[in-house]
Protein backbone atom coordinates (compact mmCIF):
# COMPACT_ATOMS: atom_id res chain seq x y z
CA UNK A 1 0.00 0.00 0.00
CA UNK A 2 1.45 3.35 -1.05
CA UNK A 3 1.99 5.77 1.83
CA UNK A 4 0.99 9.40 1.66
CA UNK A 5 3.71 11.96 0.92
CA UNK A 6 5.15 13.79 3.91
CA UNK A 7 3.93 17.39 4.12
CA UNK A 8 7.02 19.63 4.02
CA UNK A 9 7.21 23.28 4.99
CA UNK A 10 10.10 25.37 3.70
CA UNK A 11 11.49 28.44 5.47
CA UNK A 12 13.26 31.03 3.29
CA UNK A 13 12.42 31.66 -0.38
CA UNK A 14 15.72 33.12 -1.54
CA UNK A 15 17.98 32.22 -4.43
CA UNK A 16 19.08 28.78 -3.20
CA UNK A 17 15.50 27.75 -2.40
CA UNK A 18 14.30 28.71 -5.87
CA UNK A 19 17.00 26.94 -7.89
CA UNK A 20 17.63 24.02 -5.54
CA UNK A 21 15.30 23.19 -2.67
CA UNK A 22 11.85 23.90 -4.08
CA UNK A 23 12.31 22.04 -7.41
CA UNK A 24 13.88 19.09 -5.55
CA UNK A 25 10.99 18.74 -3.11
CA UNK A 26 8.55 18.76 -6.03
CA UNK A 27 10.62 16.08 -7.77
CA UNK A 28 10.47 13.74 -4.75
CA UNK A 29 7.38 11.55 -4.80
CA UNK A 30 7.54 10.87 -1.07
CA UNK A 31 7.40 14.58 -0.18
CA UNK A 32 4.66 17.16 -0.65
CA UNK A 33 5.56 20.85 -0.89
CA UNK A 34 2.79 21.99 1.44
CA UNK A 35 3.74 25.39 2.88
CA UNK A 36 6.37 28.11 2.63
CA UNK A 37 7.41 30.85 5.04
CA UNK A 38 9.25 34.05 4.20
CA UNK A 39 9.02 37.56 5.70
CA UNK A 40 8.84 38.98 2.16
CA UNK A 41 5.38 38.91 0.49
CA UNK A 42 7.10 39.36 -2.88
CA UNK A 43 9.25 36.27 -2.34
CA UNK A 44 6.20 34.27 -1.34
CA UNK A 45 4.30 35.42 -4.42
CA UNK A 46 7.14 34.25 -6.66
CA UNK A 47 7.26 30.86 -4.93
CA UNK A 48 3.51 30.42 -5.22
CA UNK A 49 3.51 31.33 -8.91
CA UNK A 50 6.62 29.34 -9.88
CA UNK A 51 6.09 26.20 -7.80
CA UNK A 52 2.38 26.14 -7.01
CA UNK A 53 2.85 26.18 -3.24
CA UNK A 54 -0.66 25.90 -1.75
CA UNK A 55 0.05 27.69 1.54
CA UNK A 56 2.33 30.72 1.97
CA UNK A 57 2.96 32.64 5.19
CA UNK A 58 4.77 35.70 6.48
CA UNK A 59 3.88 34.68 10.06
CA UNK A 60 5.82 31.81 11.65
CA UNK A 61 2.99 30.80 13.99
CA UNK A 62 0.63 30.34 11.05
CA UNK A 63 3.30 28.45 9.14
CA UNK A 64 3.87 25.95 11.94
CA UNK A 65 0.11 25.54 12.48
CA UNK A 66 -0.52 24.78 8.79
CA UNK A 67 -0.33 21.00 9.12
CA UNK A 68 3.25 20.47 7.99
CA UNK A 69 5.03 17.31 9.14
CA UNK A 70 8.66 18.28 8.50
CA UNK A 71 10.63 21.48 7.97
CA UNK A 72 13.42 22.33 5.56
CA UNK A 73 15.35 25.53 6.22
CA UNK A 74 16.78 27.55 3.33
CA UNK A 75 16.90 30.94 5.02
CA UNK A 76 20.16 32.96 5.34
CA UNK A 77 22.59 31.42 7.84
CA UNK A 78 22.06 34.00 10.63
CA UNK A 79 18.40 32.88 10.85
CA UNK A 80 19.05 29.13 11.10
CA UNK A 81 19.28 29.08 14.87
CA UNK A 82 15.85 30.62 15.46
CA UNK A 83 14.23 28.60 12.66
CA UNK A 84 15.47 25.34 14.17
CA UNK A 85 14.48 26.34 17.70
CA UNK A 86 10.96 27.13 16.44
CA UNK A 87 10.78 23.74 14.72
CA UNK A 88 11.93 22.05 17.94
CA UNK A 89 9.18 23.81 19.86
CA UNK A 90 6.66 22.27 17.45
CA UNK A 91 8.41 18.86 17.50
CA UNK A 92 9.05 18.80 13.77
CA UNK A 93 12.10 17.14 12.12
CA UNK A 94 14.43 19.46 10.19
CA UNK A 95 16.77 19.45 7.21
CA UNK A 96 18.79 22.66 7.54
CA UNK A 97 20.81 24.22 4.70
CA UNK A 98 24.52 24.57 5.36
CA UNK A 99 26.13 26.04 7.34
CA UNK A 100 24.10 24.64 10.21
CA UNK A 101 24.73 27.79 12.26
CA UNK A 102 27.03 30.78 12.57
CA UNK A 103 29.23 29.10 15.19
CA UNK A 104 29.60 25.97 17.29
CA UNK A 105 27.74 27.51 20.24
CA UNK A 106 24.62 28.09 18.16
CA UNK A 107 24.91 24.60 16.68
CA UNK A 108 25.14 23.02 20.13
CA UNK A 109 22.02 24.88 21.29
CA UNK A 110 20.08 23.78 18.21
CA UNK A 111 21.12 20.14 18.58
CA UNK A 112 20.13 20.10 22.26
CA UNK A 113 16.72 21.59 21.51
CA UNK A 114 15.98 19.04 18.79
CA UNK A 115 17.11 16.15 21.00
CA UNK A 116 14.85 17.38 23.79
CA UNK A 117 11.99 17.52 21.29
CA UNK A 118 12.77 13.97 20.17
CA UNK A 119 13.03 14.79 16.45
CA UNK A 120 15.82 14.56 13.88
CA UNK A 121 18.08 17.35 12.66
CA UNK A 122 20.25 16.95 9.55
CA UNK A 123 22.53 19.41 7.77
CA UNK A 124 21.78 19.85 4.07
CA UNK A 125 25.01 19.17 2.16
CA UNK A 126 23.78 18.51 -1.38
CA UNK A 127 27.29 17.89 -2.78
CA UNK A 128 27.35 14.52 -0.99
CA UNK A 129 24.59 13.29 -3.28
CA UNK A 130 26.22 13.99 -6.62
CA UNK A 131 26.88 10.68 -8.42
CA UNK A 132 30.52 11.83 -8.51
CA UNK A 133 30.78 12.22 -4.73
CA UNK A 134 29.07 8.88 -4.12
CA UNK A 135 31.36 7.15 -6.64
CA UNK A 136 34.45 8.67 -4.99
CA UNK A 137 33.23 7.38 -1.64
CA UNK A 138 32.94 3.87 -3.11
CA UNK A 139 36.39 4.08 -4.73
CA UNK A 140 38.00 5.19 -1.46
CA UNK A 141 36.29 2.37 0.45
CA UNK A 142 37.42 -0.15 -2.18
CA UNK A 143 40.98 1.23 -1.96
CA UNK A 144 40.95 1.71 -5.74
CA UNK A 145 43.90 4.11 -5.37
CA UNK A 146 45.30 2.46 -2.27
CA UNK A 147 45.26 4.46 0.94
CA UNK A 148 44.29 8.09 0.37
CA UNK A 149 47.01 10.35 1.71
CA UNK A 150 46.20 13.79 0.27
CA UNK A 151 43.06 15.65 -0.82
CA UNK A 152 43.05 18.93 -2.77
CA UNK A 153 39.56 20.45 -2.83
CA UNK A 154 39.49 23.72 -4.77
CA UNK A 155 36.56 26.07 -5.28
CA UNK A 156 37.63 29.51 -6.40
CA UNK A 157 35.20 31.92 -8.05
CA UNK A 158 33.64 35.36 -7.65
CA UNK A 159 30.09 34.55 -6.48
CA UNK A 160 28.65 35.90 -9.75
CA UNK A 161 30.71 39.08 -9.56
CA UNK A 162 31.13 42.09 -7.31
CA UNK A 163 28.71 44.27 -9.28
CA UNK A 164 25.32 44.03 -10.88
CA UNK A 165 23.21 46.43 -12.92
CA UNK A 166 20.14 47.79 -11.16
CA UNK A 167 16.77 48.60 -12.74
CA UNK A 168 18.00 52.09 -13.62
CA UNK A 169 21.03 50.78 -15.48
CA UNK A 170 23.50 51.74 -12.77
CA UNK A 171 26.34 49.50 -11.61
CA UNK A 172 25.82 48.65 -7.93
CA UNK A 173 27.25 46.22 -5.41
CA UNK A 174 25.79 42.76 -5.89
CA UNK A 175 23.91 42.02 -2.67
CA UNK A 176 24.21 38.25 -2.75
CA UNK A 177 27.99 38.25 -2.77
CA UNK A 178 28.17 41.10 -0.25
CA UNK A 179 25.81 39.25 2.09
CA UNK A 180 27.97 36.14 2.04
CA UNK A 181 31.07 38.17 2.84
CA UNK A 182 29.32 39.92 5.73
CA UNK A 183 28.13 36.56 7.08
CA UNK A 184 31.70 35.26 7.39
CA UNK A 185 33.16 34.82 3.94
CA UNK A 186 33.75 31.89 1.60
CA UNK A 187 35.00 29.23 4.01
CA UNK A 188 31.96 29.57 6.27
CA UNK A 189 29.66 29.60 3.24
CA UNK A 190 30.65 27.21 0.44
CA UNK A 191 33.90 25.98 1.97
CA UNK A 192 31.78 23.91 4.34
CA UNK A 193 30.88 21.65 1.40
CA UNK A 194 34.53 20.72 0.88
CA UNK A 195 35.13 20.13 4.60
CA UNK A 196 32.08 17.88 4.71
CA UNK A 197 33.21 15.93 1.62
CA UNK A 198 36.65 15.29 3.11
CA UNK A 199 35.07 13.84 6.24
CA UNK A 200 32.50 11.92 4.17
CA UNK A 201 35.09 10.29 1.90
CA UNK A 202 37.80 9.60 4.46
CA UNK A 203 35.51 8.70 7.37
CA UNK A 204 38.23 10.05 9.63
CA UNK A 205 38.15 12.81 12.24
CA UNK A 206 40.18 15.99 11.87
CA UNK A 207 42.82 16.03 14.61
CA UNK A 208 44.55 19.32 13.78
CA UNK A 209 44.06 22.18 11.34
CA UNK A 210 45.33 25.61 10.28
CA UNK A 211 43.64 28.42 8.38
CA UNK A 212 45.18 31.27 6.39
CA UNK A 213 43.53 33.95 4.30
CA UNK A 214 44.09 36.73 1.80
CA UNK A 215 42.17 39.97 1.33
CA UNK A 216 41.42 41.48 -2.06
CA UNK A 217 38.73 43.63 -0.44
CA UNK A 218 38.38 45.09 3.03
CA UNK A 219 35.72 42.96 4.61
CA UNK A 220 36.44 41.60 8.09
CA UNK A 221 36.63 38.05 6.73
CA UNK A 222 39.17 37.07 4.07
CA UNK A 223 37.77 36.59 0.57
CA UNK A 224 40.34 33.89 -0.27
CA UNK A 225 40.98 31.17 2.32
CA UNK A 226 43.09 28.03 2.73
CA UNK A 227 42.28 25.39 5.33
CA UNK A 228 44.77 22.56 6.02
CA UNK A 229 43.38 19.58 7.93
CA UNK A 230 45.19 16.55 9.35
CA UNK A 231 43.01 13.46 9.76
CA UNK A 232 43.31 10.71 12.33
CA UNK A 233 44.07 8.15 9.60
CA UNK A 234 47.16 10.08 8.46
CA UNK A 235 45.57 11.78 5.45
CA UNK A 236 45.83 15.51 4.80
CA UNK A 237 43.21 17.77 3.19
CA UNK A 238 43.77 21.22 1.71
CA UNK A 239 40.63 23.24 1.03
CA UNK A 240 41.09 26.39 -1.05
CA UNK A 241 38.12 28.68 -1.60
CA UNK A 242 37.80 32.21 -2.96
CA UNK A 243 35.05 34.75 -3.52
CA UNK A 244 37.38 37.22 -5.27
CA UNK A 245 38.58 35.17 -8.25
CA UNK A 246 37.56 37.08 -11.43
CA UNK A 247 34.94 38.91 -9.37
CA UNK A 248 35.59 42.23 -11.16
CA UNK A 249 36.67 41.03 -14.62
CA UNK A 250 34.60 41.23 -17.80
CA UNK A 251 35.27 37.59 -18.65
CA UNK A 252 34.84 35.44 -15.55
CA UNK A 253 36.38 32.12 -14.73
CA UNK A 254 36.09 29.64 -11.88
CA UNK A 255 37.98 26.54 -10.75
CA UNK A 256 36.18 23.62 -9.12
CA UNK A 257 38.46 20.61 -8.58
CA UNK A 258 38.67 17.43 -6.49
CA UNK A 259 41.99 15.59 -6.37
CA UNK A 260 42.56 12.54 -4.20
CA UNK A 261 46.14 11.24 -4.12
CA UNK A 262 46.63 7.71 -2.86
CA UNK A 263 49.42 5.21 -2.44
CA UNK A 264 48.34 3.46 -5.67
CA UNK A 265 46.89 6.20 -7.85
CA UNK A 266 45.02 9.47 -8.26
CA UNK A 267 41.36 10.50 -8.72
CA UNK A 268 40.66 13.83 -10.46
CA UNK A 269 37.41 15.71 -11.00
CA UNK A 270 37.23 19.10 -12.72
CA UNK A 271 33.96 20.76 -13.65
CA UNK A 272 35.28 23.11 -16.35
CA UNK A 273 36.65 20.18 -18.36
CA UNK A 274 33.81 17.82 -17.38
CA UNK A 275 36.53 15.46 -16.19
CA UNK A 276 36.12 12.54 -13.78
CA UNK A 277 39.14 10.28 -14.09
CA UNK A 278 41.17 7.74 -12.12
CA UNK A 279 44.78 6.87 -12.93
CA UNK A 280 46.54 3.80 -11.49
CA UNK A 281 49.37 1.45 -12.49
CA UNK A 282 46.84 -0.37 -14.69
CA UNK A 283 46.11 2.81 -16.66
CA UNK A 284 43.35 5.39 -16.74
CA UNK A 285 39.60 5.06 -16.31
CA UNK A 286 37.11 7.79 -17.24
CA UNK A 287 33.95 7.73 -15.14
CA UNK A 288 30.64 9.29 -16.10
CA UNK A 289 30.69 13.02 -15.40
CA UNK A 290 27.98 14.66 -13.29
CA UNK A 291 27.47 18.07 -11.71
CA UNK A 292 28.77 18.63 -8.19
CA UNK A 293 25.32 19.27 -6.65
CA UNK A 294 22.28 17.03 -6.31
CA UNK A 295 19.40 18.52 -4.35
CA UNK A 296 16.93 15.88 -5.52
CA UNK A 297 19.15 13.07 -4.27
CA UNK A 298 19.44 14.81 -0.91
CA UNK A 299 15.67 15.16 -0.55
CA UNK A 300 15.07 11.58 -1.64
CA UNK A 301 17.39 10.43 1.13
CA UNK A 302 15.75 12.77 3.65
CA UNK A 303 12.33 11.32 2.80
CA UNK A 304 13.76 7.86 3.40
CA UNK A 305 15.26 9.01 6.73
CA UNK A 306 11.92 10.47 7.82
CA UNK A 307 10.24 7.12 7.07
CA UNK A 308 12.89 4.84 8.58
CA UNK A 309 14.34 7.04 11.31
CA UNK A 310 17.97 6.91 10.13
CA UNK A 311 20.39 7.64 7.27
CA UNK A 312 24.04 6.80 6.61
CA UNK A 313 24.28 9.42 3.83
CA UNK A 314 22.85 12.61 5.29
CA UNK A 315 25.17 14.80 7.37
CA UNK A 316 24.24 14.55 11.04
CA UNK A 317 23.74 17.70 13.06
CA UNK A 318 26.82 16.80 15.10
CA UNK A 319 28.95 16.52 11.97
CA UNK A 320 27.40 19.76 10.71
CA UNK A 321 28.47 21.42 13.96
CA UNK A 322 32.04 20.14 13.51
CA UNK A 323 32.11 21.52 9.97
CA UNK A 324 30.98 24.92 11.29
CA UNK A 325 33.70 24.79 13.96
CA UNK A 326 36.42 24.07 11.42
CA UNK A 327 35.22 26.68 8.92
CA UNK A 328 34.72 29.45 11.47
CA UNK A 329 38.01 28.63 13.24
CA UNK A 330 39.93 28.75 9.94
CA UNK A 331 38.41 32.13 9.17
CA UNK A 332 39.17 33.43 12.67
CA UNK A 333 42.75 32.12 12.47
CA UNK A 334 43.20 34.01 9.21
CA UNK A 335 41.93 37.23 10.75
CA UNK A 336 44.11 36.86 13.84
CA UNK A 337 47.18 36.12 11.71
CA UNK A 338 46.56 39.23 9.63
CA UNK A 339 46.08 41.36 12.73
CA UNK A 340 49.34 40.07 14.21
CA UNK A 341 51.23 40.87 10.99
CA UNK A 342 49.81 44.40 10.94
CA UNK A 343 50.57 45.11 14.61
CA UNK A 344 53.78 47.12 15.11
CA UNK A 345 56.50 45.28 17.05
Amino acid sequence: MKTKPIKVGLMGCGHVANYGHLPAILACNDLELYAVFDPSPEALARAKESFGVPHVYTDTAEFFASGIEAVTIASPAPFHRQNVLDAAEHRLPVLCEKPLAMNAEESSEMIAAMKTAGVSLYTGFCYRFSPVALKIRDLVREKAIGDVRSLRLIYIWGVHGKYEIDQNGNRVIQKRREGRMLEGGPMIDCGTHQIDLAKFWLDSDVVSFMGRGAWVEEYDAPDHVWLHMDHANGAHTCVEISYSYHHTTKNRNAEFIYELIGTEGVIRYKTGDQLFHMETADGGIDFEYAEEKNFTGMYTEWANALRTGSSDLLTTAEDGMEVVRLASSATEMSMQHRAALCTPA
